[in-house]
């Protein structure tokens, strides 16, 4: 039995709780929140975040972050923009185990990665990214989904990929950390664009010319800053487009949506709530001018978000682009 202490108790973290303690784990859920605390203790249920999901009675529920020593993994769920803060936090703790990222995107300002914001803060322990095409709606009820543990340490991703895989969770592992990062973090992006897509009433041809042109996107930045190319065809590429793009679970796709129907991004953020696509859109912009590499899809959601432009504009300005190959 391993011990598992699962940081933030939104969908993803009750989800990721309920899977591993299923396989037969001690786990704990922590929040900083006393109110999401009391509310899972008295209810054993957020209806707002997973509704119908109940949190079995052997899952402890805390705001003391001090239950992370003894771990075999710590899982940070929170998100993005507070897990310096965070992994800052585990450094007056000692063992923690393997720190396991489930969030997906850059820091701001830096434009790192998030494994390397937690390695950065915790230089000694052994960082896994956790990434893939997994709805929390759908782990929580414990519908078949297959993700990867990706790590510059093999044996880390091995360990994470033995003590989380189950009967409806199967863990395949990865040394390509920047490709499954970087994929993690881009098919939010391309998610708001197939909103955008839904939301101007657009077909199924559109959307998918989206997809598979954000894959070419994703894969061309991925390339350039030492990913594996075939890394985006597996599970955390083409099959974390392929439902972030396509499901009604998609907060990115959404909010796209929302936004391609007229309504004004801030009141779309508001409805919608965390939006990391929404952030990762500056940060892969900036990117693609760093490493000089023509991400036309990215471009125009930058523009959209951050520039002021007229999201009905957007599909003629891709479509009227100069002629070229696909490859």
């Amino acid at each position: 039995m391993a011990k598992i202490t699962i940081l933030g108790s939104g969908g993803w973290g009750m989800a990721l709780a309920i899977s591993a303690f299923n396989n037969r784990n001690d786990v704990t859920l922590w929040s900083p929140f006393q109110e999401e605390v009391d509310l899972l203790l008295q209810k054993r249920t957020n209806e707002k975040l997973l509704r119908g999901v109940v949190l079995p009675a052997g899952i402890k529920v805390t705001t003391d972050l001090s239950m992370v020593e003894g771990d075999t993994l710590t899982i940070i769920a929170t998100p993005s923009t507070v897990i310096r803060s965070v992994a800052k936090q585990l450094s007056s703790f000692k063992n923690i185990g393997i720190v396991v990222n489930v969030s997906k995107g850059f820091e701001r300002g830096t434009l790192k990665f998030l494994t390397d914001v937690i390695s950065e803060e915790l230089p000694d322990v052994p960082v896994v990214a956790f990434s893939g095409p997994s709805h929390a709606e759908e782990v929580a009820r414990n519908i078949p989904t297959s993700i990867v543990a990706a790590s510059k340490s093999l044996p880390a991703a091995q360990a994470v990929q033995n003590i989380m895989s189950g009967k409806a969770l199967r863990v395949y592992t990865s040394t390509d950390l920047v490709g499954v990062e970087l994929g993690g973090a881009m098919k939010n992006i391309i998610a708001i664009a197939a909103g955008f897509c839904d939301g101007l009433g657009l077909g199924d041809n559109s959307k998918a010319a989206i997809i598979t042109r954000g894959l070419s996107e994703m894969s061309r930045l991925g390339v350039c800053m030492g990913a594996k190319e075939y890394t985006f065809m597996g599970l955390t590429g083409v099959g974390d487009l392929v439902v972030t793009c396509t499901s009604r679970h998609s907060r990115n796709n959404r909010f796209g949506y929302k936004v391609g129907g007229g309504m004004d991004i801030e009141t779309a953020l508001k409805e919608v709530g965390t939006v990391e696509g929404y952030f990762a859109t500056e940060m892969a912009y900036e990117l693609a001018n760093k490493y000089n590499v023509d991400l036309p899809i990215i471009n125009e959601c930058y523009a959209v978000l951050y520039g002021g432009k007229d999201v009905c504009e957007v599909p003629s300005d891709l479509m009227n682009r100069p002629r070229g190959s696909e490859h």
